[in-house]
């Protein structure tokens, strides 16, 4: 049987994150990847130049067709915009009974708003209660739990539980925003707080880590991995594919991890 993959995501339009990287790291781990488009942004390694928003409807036939055709074996959720596009991809889980990893992106790399902010609600009201596991980063984190961007390992997990009691069933909360020499994520599922610990990559080349991570978490679970065991194994991954970044040339600002790094 062909594992599956579904990516419910924003279009970059310079390859580098959103439903680019998210086929690509399917691709680079063994899994057949689909993909549902929420937006198209015009978009390279310098920044975000325009978002247009598909319309909720056509967001929600590309669930249907999907789902109604290929036996999809993990969903993973990253950029959706507005409240109407939420609540479409929602019902379609509810459709389907899926849960997914949900990564809620709010602010691109560049620093761009992604995530309206009357949206945040609508997620974690809508979406979060459907997640298998949430990935947010230190920032996301903050928005929604409305509190201060978490300086150490004890109020990241502080954030992690409140996270949880959103429905979420497990967080994955990435540490990367913080300084020093480790990159430090934590997981917890309400019961095991489980430490993350990597060396820091010092690159520029880190667009698109976090819908890089979400991904290979999905593509694990796909592959029949237990949830600790795809979470592992997607932090190894991103810890590779950031270590080669450095030999990709890719744009003028903040170009790509190698998500080809075991084969170019």
């Amino acid at each position: 049987m062909t594992a599956i993959a579904l990516t419910i995501a924003g279009s970059d339009s310079g390859g580098g994150a959103g439903i680019q990287a998210d086929l690509k790291t399917f691709s680079a781990l063994g899994v057949y990847g689909a993909s549902v488009i929420t937006a198209v942004t015009a978009q390279n390694t310098k920044g975000v130049t325009a978002v247009a928003d598909l319309s909720p409807e056509i967001v929600a036939a590309q669930i249907d067709a999907v789902f109604a055709d290929l036996d999809v074996a993990a969903v993973k959720i990253g950029m959706v915009s507005r409240q109407e596009t939420i609540a479409a991809i929602a019902g379609g889980l509810r459709r389907f009974g899926k849960q997914a990893v949900i990564d809620p992106v709010m602010v691109a790399t560049s620093g761009d708003r992604l995530l309206q902010p009357d949206a945040v609600a609508t997620l974690t009201e809508e979406l979060l209660p459907l997640a298998l596991v949430a990935t947010p980063n230190l920032p996301e984190a903050a928005l929604l739990t409305g509190r201060s961007i978490a300086e150490d390992e004890t109020e990241m997990a502080r954030q992690a539980e409140v996270i949880l009691t959103t429905g979420a069933r497990s967080v994955l909360l990435k540490g990367g925003h913080r300084t020093g020499s480790e990159a430090t994520d934590l997981f917890f599922d309400g019961t095991t707080l489980i430490r993350l610990p990597a060396a820091r990559i010092e690159t520029s080349n880190d667009h698109g880590t976090g819908c890089t991570l979400s991904a290979a978490v999905a593509a694990g679970l796909a592959l029949g991995r237990p949830l600790i065991d795809a979470v592992r194994e997607a932090k190894a991954y991103l810890h590779a594919a950031l270590s080669a970044a450095n030999t990709l040339s890719v744009g003028e600002g903040r170009g790509p991890v190698h998500h080809f790094h075991r084969w170019w």
